[in-house]
């Protein structure tokens, strides 16, 4: 421990500084810093060159669209993925960080968007099993009197004797950051931790880390995206855009504008893509006051109102967990709405398989492999799963296969999906492949009259990119009504006709494309 009050040490156990001049030291957190940081998976660049600092004793937030590369810098910090270039430095000293175990050793810890603890155990147990260590016998009158001393002095009540089953979601999201206090971080990097809070929960858990921080007890690195709970709780910021440093300062010196501005980059004009006008649109999907809930139970749609007319194309911005995808799952069947109704051509509709073939409904969801294909099926059996029970492919309770196969082999070439066969897995494909597979099924039905997409391009070449992208547009210029939700901006502005942008389950902006206002689209997106 250093004996000086202007020196610091990293202590190999847990990587805090020992500040002070006597045994009376104070135990601070240590400056965490990435260096010239680069991550690529094969030919794709997730982060390219970027640098940032935490200092001691503060709340640094990380900004970002989706996809921009956050999740990557915290990954490679926490040693999940190794960086093809680029240093950690904890103090000033390189320190490798190839495991999580290792970013434990040096007092970083991370709380993860999605709870990690045992439902069926206890809170205690939880708590006990975090401990990196290995124990095969546990004196548990010994560790309930460390743990009661332990929640006797933390930021956050939570009982000891219940299971986590029993815990409302703002215990459970306080349970996984008692983890990490409970293992001695003292770096603390929390990934959207209020995304499964109330906003009454939110205040209360952050501004109790807050209280940490400003006792110099800690050090938080918090990924979000939401500009409230940046502008109240945050000092600093860095923000990334497309893999790259945006920018960054302290909060005190920065307004919201000027953080979107970073986040969104220059304003970017929409593209210009062949586009047909269509003299009498009408109305084909009509969302009423549709209500639903995430998982959790708490509501995250909160009474919707949408009308898509045929030959629009309406586009749906947000950032993650804004409740576009509950929307999507409830329009395409997989969510129940626990309010409102939805109709299709003046009908009410449920989203059954019958009335989607009645009224020819079309969905490219997100992460097709998972919600539109069966991977261990082959191409030409995906192909059909739309019309396997129909004729010429059924007769009867009977499928005929070479009717089937031969519809495959037309779509397989029309659509140029990369297969060595129409037998193969589908779930042997690349993700563009997999996604022509579903393309190919969803849009080459005969006079298909509402198309609803989620973030149909995510993880996909330039070349799929721009093929499904010309294939929406085609099917719009048909009179098709599309529903286009997506994460990535640039492809809303493109393809678009009209903007909407949700944030906390209710729509936040609307504009037709060619009058959307770039800074209000980057403030509504993020809450503001």
């Amino acid at each position: 421990m250093a004996k000086a009050a202007d020196h610091s040490t990293i202590n190999s156990t847990n990587g805090q500084v020992a500040i002070g001049a006597n045994t009376q030291s104070v135990i601070a957190p240590p400056e965490l810093e990435v260096v010239n940081m680069t991550k690529r998976f094969g030919s794709f660049t997730a982060l390219e060159n970027v640098s940032m600092t935490l200092k001691p004793g503060t709340l640094h937030a990380l900004l970002g669209e989706n996809g921009a590369g956050k999740s990557t810098l915290v990954k490679c910090v926490m040693g999940f993925y190794k960086p093809t270039s680029g240093e950690i430095k904890i103090n000033g000293q390189v320190c490798p960080v190839n495991s999580p175990r290792d970013a434990q050793q040096y007092g970083i810890g991370m709380v993860y968007q999605h709870f990690t603890s045992v439902p069926a155990m206890t809170v205690a147990e939880n708590l006990v099993l975090s401990r990196y260590d290995n124990s095969n016998v546990i004196n548990w009158k010994q560790e309930m009197e460390g743990l009661r001393a332990f929640m006797e002095t933390a930021p956050f009540q939570v009982p000891l004797e219940l299971t986590i089953a029993q815990l409302a979601a703002g215990q459970k999201q306080k349970l996984e950051i008692l983890k990490q206090l409970y293992l001695k971080s003292k770096i603390l990097i929390l990934d959207e931790p209020t995304s499964v809070l109330t906003p009454g929960e939110a205040d209360e858990v952050l501004g109790l880390i807050r209280q940490q921080v400003t006792a110099g007890q800690l050090s938080v690195l918090m990924i979000s995206h939401k500009f409230r709970e940046i502008m109240a709780f945050a000092d600093e910021i860095t923000v990334l855009r497309k893999g790259n440093f945006a920018g960054n300062g302290k909060v005190k010196d920065l307004t919201v504008s000027e953080m979107a501005e970073m986040m969104m980059g220059e304003k970017r004009d929409p593209q210009p893509v062949e586009k047909s006008e269509h003299a009498e649109p009408a109305p084909v999907l009509q969302i009423q006051d549709i209500h639903a809930n995430k998982d959790n139970g708490l509501e995250i749609v909160k009474g919707i109102n949408l009308t898509v007319h045929s030959g629009e194309i309406v586009g749906i911005a947000g950032i993650s967990g804004n409740g576009q995808r509950e929307l999507v799952e409830v329009l395409a069947g997989q969510r129940p709405a626990t309010g409102g109704q939805v109709l299709v051509n003046g009908e009410v509709y449920r989203a059954t398989r019958a009335e989607m073939y009645k009224h020819r409904v079309f969905v490219l969801p997100e992460e097709p492999l998972r919600n539109a294909c069966v991977a261990h099926m082959s191409v030409a059996e995906n192909l059909a799963l739309r019309t396997f029970d129909r004729p010429p492919q059924a007769k009867g309770i009977l499928l005929i296969f070479k009717a089937i196969r031969e519809m495959a082999v037309g779509l397989i070439q029309t659509f140029k999906i990369k297969t060595p066969s129409p037998e193969t897995p589908v779930g042997n494909l690349s993700g563009g492949n997999v996604q022509r597979t579903v393309l190919a099924r969803e849009l080459s039905a005969d006079h298909i009259k509402l198309l609803i997409a989620a973030n149909p391009c995510f993880g996909l070449d330039f070349a799929a990119v721009d093929y499904i992208h010309s294939q929406i547009v085609a099917a719009r210029n048909r009179g098709v009504a599309v529903l286009l939700v997506s994460e990535d901006l640039d492809e809303l502005l493109k393809l678009s006709d009209r903007i909407l942008v949700i944030s906390e389950g209710e729509f936040a902006y609307e504009s037709a494309i060619a009058e959307a206002d770039f800074a209000t689209i980057g403030r509504s997106m993020a809450g503001h």
